[in-house]
């Protein structure tokens, strides 16, 4: 494809103009310079759409991932809206075009009996199982993501003058959280009351932490927020200790307080909402009923499936 020049200036104009990464123009090389062998020399204008499912049918067939194809016409898809918006190619041939669907690997939701063991541990005494047994709490309790649990702060601050409004909160009187989510969502989601308890603990003894920080809920033994890393850490070791036998991270968290919550309820859009998922799609992929579930559902209530005596 006689075409280097203008992937050159492709790419310049990506590490200068747009300010892209070296990761990222070294990852739009390599995907150019496949297209250029696929199309064999032939140039850009003379693609089509037609071409462009070919490539990626092939790639595909040699084993890429479907990520690594939808990564890889992104690449082009961008390439060819330059040369379009410089009047060098009449259409863009990506355009319209779609990478094989991708598979969905979503955490292994615990059994409810490991929800509960995780979240009902209280340790020792210590501020730190103190901490750890309220985020784990609340995590499980609300379904919050991680980037929602560490931004909470204990309090609004709307009345004392002296800090500005929160932007996501806790409150135990109501027995709820304020989070702002993907997109600058804002939403409120239920605490329960065996959280509710374990953060009244919490924020009663972060006060005999030295500089703990004026607004944070959780916080680190040098009274700094706590971090995402952190967070995750304390959780896996915690699991750990407890023997549960499987790795969890926060997501694993969320994604058991919306499958027990499904399952217990049936009430998908209730579980949507309480997860701050902008569409039903989403919800549907990550709370899924098992199938022991299913079954009793099925067995219980289709007018079939009962078994003559």
């Amino acid at each position: 494809m006689a075409a280097e020049s203008t992937v050159a200036q492709f790419l310049e104009e990506l590490r200068g103009q747009r300010r892209g990464s070296p990761h990222t123009i070294a990852a739009y090389q390599r995907d150019l310079t496949k297209l250029a062998e696929l199309a064999a020399g032939r140039s850009p204008r003379v693609l089509t759409g037609h071409d462009i499912r070919g490539f990626i049918s092939r790639l595909h067939a040699a084993g890429l991932s479907a990520a690594s194809l939808a990564r890889t016409l992104s690449a082009w898809r961008s390439y060819f809206t330059w040369l379009t918006q410089r009047g060098l190619l009449p259409t863009n041939p990506a355009l319209g075009v779609r990478p094989p669907r991708r598979e969905r690997h979503l955490p292994k939701a615990l059994t409810a009996d490991q929800a509960v063991t995780l979240a009902a541990h209280e340790g020792d005494a210590s501020w730190l199982a103190i901490r750890d047994h309220a985020l784990v709490e609340l995590m499980y309790s609300s379904g919050l993501r991680l980037s929602e649990l560490v931004s909470l702060d204990w309090r609004h601050f709307e009345a004392d003058g002296t800090l500005p409004r929160s932007a996501s909160w806790i409150d135990l009187e109501a027995g709820e959280a304020t989070v702002l989510g993907k997109g600058s969502k804002m939403r409120s989601v239920p605490i329960g009351a065996p959280a509710q308890a374990a953060l009244a603990r919490c924020i009663e003894q972060r006060a005999a932490v030295r500089g703990a920080d004026a607004r944070a809920l959780f916080i680190s033994t040098r009274g700094g927020r706590l971090t995402a890393r952190s967070v995750q850490a304390r959780l896996a070791a915690l699991a750990r200790r407890l023997g549960l036998g499987v790795h969890v991270h926060p997501h694993v968290l969320r994604h058991s307080f919306a499958s027990h919550l499904l399952q217990s309820s049936g009430d998908l859009r209730a579980v949507q909402e309480l997860l701050g998922h902008a569409n039903i799609s989403t919800t549907q992929v990550y709370t899924r009923l098992d199938w022991q579930h299913l079954a009793k559902a099925y067995d219980a209530a289709h007018p079939r499936a009962k078994r003559r005596s």
